[in-house]
């Protein structure tokens, strides 16, 4: 959510989905307005194309579509020798993760005025696979990347700039920096430490901003030199 606030930081209007917890989401509005911005919670499935198309038409009622953020995203593991692993789960995760972002850009790039900006949170998971069992979620990283780079070329003539952020260890609730595994994970990390929610906030808010008007299809990395 730290990425909401920075981007109401700087002036916008802020709307997003969300699947589950209203009153949480209520709340994030409630939030978001302190900033002096308007703000709208629109309840949708970005896994189901439909719901997608009805979170575009609400959010442009309300406002115009200058930058969108591809957020959304599901983990779920399971080896590929494992017969016991749940395959509709894993389906569930490419429709989120994939092909939910790609309709969403689809149904959003046609309202998106020259100039707009496409950003997607992926994970520096998308050229590596650190331990066993995340070939699916990883898998679905590397499809935003490449698809990262084509909608570049794609939406370049309309001045539509579109890259990706990949995280690696950010604290998070998923993902703490006090977690059993943190310890181990940190061992691969150049500056011994965890980033902060923060980090990507403060990325998002520079590739959404003028002074990056000729960066596109780029991959960057926040990682604290864990891909280093």
């Amino acid at each position: 959510m730290t990425r909401i606030y920075r981007l109401a930081a700087e002036g916008a209007n802020v709307i997003f989905t969300y699947v589950n917890s209203a009153d949480k989401a209520e709340d994030l509005v409630k939030e978001v307005e302190r900033f002096g911005v308007k703000a709208l919670a629109i309840k949708a499935d970005t896994g189901k194309s439909e719901e997608v198309n009805a979170a575009v038409a609400a959010a442009l009622n309300f406002s115009s579509i200058d930058i969108l953020v591809n957020n959304a995203g599901l983990f779920i593991t399971g080896s590929i020798d494992d017969n016991t692993t749940n395959v509709d789960a894993l389906k569930e995760q490419w429709n989120v993760n994939v092909l939910g972002v790609a309709h969403m850009v689809r149904s959003v790039v046609p309202f998106m005025s020259d100039g707009g900006r496409i950003i997607t949170i992926g994970s520096t998971g998308a050229s590596r696979s650190p331990y066993p069992g995340i070939g699916d979620y990883t898998a679905t990283k590397a499809a935003l990347a490449a698809y990262t780079r084509s909608w570049a070329r794609d939406l370049g003539p309309k001045n539509i700039t579109v890259n990706i952020i990949q995280p690696g260890l950010i604290n998070t609730d998923m993902n703490p920096s006090n977690g059993p595994f943190s310890m181990q994970m940190l061992k691969e990390v150049a500056l011994g430490r965890y980033g902060d929610p923060k980090d990507i906030g403060a990325a998002v808010a520079f590739l959404a901003s003028n002074d990056a008007q000729y960066i596109t299809g780029v991959t960057l990395n926040i990682d604290g030199g864990q891909s280093a």
